[in-house]
């Protein structure tokens, strides 16, 4: 024989050993010889106002407890509860795509510093990034000579006029001189306002005009306050006005997106603007509030799902891209129900959910069940039993386990 067959054969042995334990010690003293069940028939079975689930032969399936095993069983009745008319998806956090901004050098130059690295929060107008710009150097020569030009008109029209009244010179000088100087007034405004697009202020330009010196040393704020979530950019760096990579991409994190493959046939419920509540493994005891914005126009179609995006308010900025959440969304009223506890729902060997009904609490017949939704601590019963009918709970899946050791005698 094959070691693998004997392993199986051993692995079986051991099962029916542990299972026939299990229900020697559940069973009283005086049936443990013969694990009397007595298995009844429909004609037997009391008080079930639905046909229970059939036994081999055909028949409805109940049982006969003895005083000990009945104290290992609780009974209770079944009740209507609320179960709110809810789907869920799991997705992920992901940065709002919609408020994010990538942050390009206006001018064409190489990075001298950086001053922000990804996950820093920034305000709007920090400084990012520097760069040393020819462009910028060009313009600030130029307001140089601008404002030496318009010194120069000027002393010199205060001087014809001052010879104007001797009669020194004609009227004519003068007049060429005041154009000049009207000139130089021109060429200087146009000179600071070719500055002041790289982000100098008029005091800078006052200060560079004094002082006579060039500073071609342009600085990148942020255009906004946020939190930096990509960095491509390095001192030396050549970068040019819209050349991808962006040096830096700032996002603002008030609201935060959470992706999620809801499944095809779960798509029709969802509309755009809907309610929905968000947790997350991260913050446990949590809930976000949001609402879904965009809903996939296609289907997967390896996976038969279709893309909800929803945005997540977040004003204290907890979320981080990349968290796992849960999200839950109410699409019609709630729908009441009759529920049992969780423990009083089993599992069957082929897959059907089953109850054990009792009318006297001493006779259980078992009775296939459809099961619905769970919340806190019950199951949904849509088929199979009403409200007000009894039903084992703590210790139904000892009464299965029961017949399917009987079943194997």
């Amino acid at each position: 024989m094959a070691p693998t067959q004997i392993r199986n054969i051993v692995g079986i042995a051991l099962t029916a050993t542990v299972v026939a334990a299990i229900t020697y010690v559940f069973l009283p003293f005086g049936s443990r010889s013969n694990l009397s069940l007595n298995l009844q028939t429909g004609a037997q079975a009391q008080g079930a106002p639905n046909a229970p689930s059939p036994s081999a032969s055909g028949q409805p399936l109940a049982l006969d407890l003895t005083d000990s095993q009945l104290a290992a069983v609780k009974v209770e009745s079944i009740e209507e509860r609320e179960f709110p008319a809810e789907k869920e998806a799991v997705g992920s956090i992901d940065f709002n795509e919609d408020m994010e901004v990538q942050v390009f050098t206006p001018y064409q130059g190489r990075i001298i510093a950086l001053f922000a690295s990804v996950g820093n929060d920034v305000k709007k107008g920090q400084t990012l990034f520097t760069i040393d710009s020819p462009d910028l150097l060009q313009a600030e020569s130029t307001l140089i000579a601008a404002a030496g030009v318009l010194e120069l008109t000027t002393r010199n029209l205060a001087r014809l006029r001052d010879l104007y009244t001797t009669r020194a010179v004609s009227q004519h000088d003068v007049e060429q001189a005041t154009s000049d100087q009207q000139t130089a007034e021109g060429n200087l405004r146009a000179a600071r306002d070719a500055v002041r697009i790289f982000g100098k202020t008029d005091a800078d330009i006052d200060r560079i005009i004094a002082q006579r010196m060039a500073d071609p040393t342009l600085v990148v704020p942020s255009p906004i306050t946020g939190r930096i979530t990509a960095r491509n950019a390095a001192p030396g760096l050549f970068v040019q006005p819209g050349n991808a990579p962006a040096p830096f991409t700032v996002a603002d994190i008030n609201t935060m997106w959470m992706l999620a493959s809801v499944a095809e046939t779960d798509s029709p419920a969802f509309r755009v603007r809907q309610h929905v509540q968000v947790k997350l493994n991260a913050f446990p005891d949590r809930v976000f509030d949001g609402k879904i914005t965009t809903i996939g126009a296609t289907v997967d179609p390896n996976t038969r799902r279709v893309l909800v995006r929803s945005e997540i308010s977040d004003p204290q900025h907890e979320l981080r891209s990349g968290m796992f959440a849960n999200f839950i969304i109410s699409i019609g009223a709630p729908i009441r129900s009759p529920a049992v506890p969780l423990a009083g729902v089993v599992r069957e060997g082929d897959g059907t959910q089953t109850v054990w009904v009792t009318a006297d609490r001493r006779q259980f017949t078992r009775r296939t069940v459809k099961i619905g939704e769970q919340r806190e601590g019950y199951r949904q019963i849509l088929e199979g039993a009403q409200v007000g009918e009894l039903v084992a709970t703590d210790g139904a899946i000892f009464l299965s386990n029961m017949v399917t050791i009987a079943g194997t005698q």
